[in-house]
């Protein structure tokens, strides 16, 4: 295969701005914001327009070349970056920003892949709607990586991940044919619902370049409450309590640890701890309404005062502003830069049923501490939904080389462990190129024989993002 020829018909296709080849300007297209993966490729490629992503892979897969699509590169798993053997293109979907339509009546939402979150949900407040994904990276990450890995966020609990937000998709298939599929419908009982096939494949099946997605009516009152809890039983207590209560009033629930919140005080600047002395765990909790000046806070103190009641709650701070309401939410999102200052992060994004989250803490805990005494649990989550990041940083005062070492077999510990609770190693952070192996161990069989059948129907060559969700590419 003659690369310069490929390159050449390639640059015709989405000229010289489309066109990355200097390596110093490569450089932040082949490694992750974590450094944790780093690959090489023979050239990043920016289109446009949707007809620029279906030619260019059209040439590529003429050439049989594989393609590796990228948005923010934002993910925790590798799964937007090439290998190393530098044969691979980057296809970067950046460049493709355009809000095509919002459409009112039928409140929904047109935009292309490239399109950043933040701008997103900016747009649709802007047209006194809400579109509810938020999630940490929100201010980098791109509605395409958002969908190829079905994102999911803090609010979930109310209004579902990006499977549940998306009505409709534009996608270019590894033969460079697009399927036209936004159709802005919430009813089309018209056979296989396709959409859901590209949603959550991380770029494997086909490159979204663009989706019609629901907005919802905007919120005007917020209440914000920080709660401190005795033990993980009492967040499943508690949150069973405050939806029967606030319905779908109730928008976020998070739990974290004392070691999470500790983490947190020690390395994000400007953090404080809400309440006075240490406790065991704590809740964030979050409801907002469409009513202006909604009596929420009143919702909420009616719960909680039942919650003190019944021993769920020790202690709690209600936000009496957004400044406040801010910086509690500052503490739950800060915990994953601030443990990356304690040295390597074994980040593990399970999910079992939320029934089930205080016997698999307790079992867990425990499980770890006896092979690997002294490692520290960084347990934290959407309890809502039942994902938690149940991360482990190293013992006090040990090095990084030996604990590292250990990645693998804490690893299994804790998916084993997750098998058992019928639960997922992957909630919302997909599979990427650091899951592959342990998919294939943990799910059924006939799933990945049936997984591995769409993929050959659909990318028989192969080249469509190899190495992720599949280790040995259709093998």
């Amino acid at each position: 295969m003659a690369w310069e020829t490929l390159i050449q018909s390639v640059e015709q296709v989405v000229g010289a701005a489309g066109l990355v080849r200097d390596p110093e300007l490569m450089h932040s297209y082949l490694t992750d914001w974590r450094n944790a993966y780093q690959g090489r490729a023979a050239l990043v490629v920016r289109p446009a327009t949707t007809e620029e992503v279906a030619a260019v892979v059209r040439l590529c897969h003429d050439a049989g070349v594989a393609l590796v699509p990228q948005g923010g590169n934002t993910g925790l798993c590798g799964g937007s970056i090439p290998d190393s053997s530098g044969r691979q293109v980057v296809l970067s979907l950046t460049r493709m920003k355009r809000i095509r339509e919002i459409d009112l009546a039928n409140e929904t939402i047109t935009v292309e892949a490239g399109v950043i979150l933040r701008q997103l949900q900016e747009a649709a407040s802007q047209a006194g709607r809400l579109f509810p994904l938020s999630l940490g990276a929100e201010g980098s990450c791109t509605v395409g990586g958002n969908l190829a890995t079905n994102a999911g966020g803090t609010a979930v609990l109310r209004y579902g991940n990006m499977r549940e937000l998306t009505l409709g998709l534009e996608v270019v298939l590894p033969d460079g044919r697009v399927w036209h599929g936004l159709r802005g419908l919430r009813k089309d009982n018209t056979g296989y619902d396709l959409k859901h096939l590209f949603i959550g494949s991380e770029g494997t099946l086909g490159i979204i370049t663009a989706a019609v997605l629901k907005l919802f009516p905007a919120t005007h009152s917020t209440a914000t409450a920080w709660v401190a809890l005795p033990t993980p039983q009492a967040a499943v207590d508690l949150i069973g309590h405050v939806r029967s209560l606030c319905a779908d009033r109730l928008t976020g629930f998070e739990m974290m640890s004392r070691q999470s919140l500790e983490f947190v005080l020690d390395h994000v600047a400007g953090c404080s701890d809400p309440l006075q002395g240490p406790h065991p765990w704590y809740a964030l909790i979050e409801l907002r309404d469409t009513v202006p000046d909604a009596p929420l806070d009143l919702l909420l103190e009616s719960g909680l005062g039942h919650a003190f009641e019944t021993g769920w709650v020790i202690d709690a701070v209600i936000a009496s502003n957004q400044t406040q309401a801010a910086a509690l939410w500052a503490l739950r999102e800060g915990i994953s830069e601030a443990q990356n200052h304690e040295g390597p992060s074994l980040k593990h994004d399970i999910s079992v049923p939320v029934s089930q989250i205080p016997a698999f803490i307790e079992r867990t805990d425990s499980a770890l501490q006896q092979a690997f005494p002294g490692v520290r649990i960084v347990s934290y989550g959407h309890m809502g939904d039942g994902n938690l990041h149940y991360n482990i940083s190293k013992p006090l005062g040990h090095a990084d080389a030996p604990f590292k070492a250990q990645e693998q077999a804490i690893m299994q510990v804790i998916y084993q462990m997750t098998s058992a609770f019928n639960g997922s190693i992957s909630a919302e952070h997909g599979l990427g190129q650091a899951k592959p192996d342990a998919a294939a161990h943990f799910k059924d069989p006939l799933e990945i024989e049936l997984m591995r059948a769409i993929k050959r129907t659909l990318d028989p060559t192969g080249l469509m993002n190899p190495g992720k969700v599949f280790a040995t590419g259709l093998e």
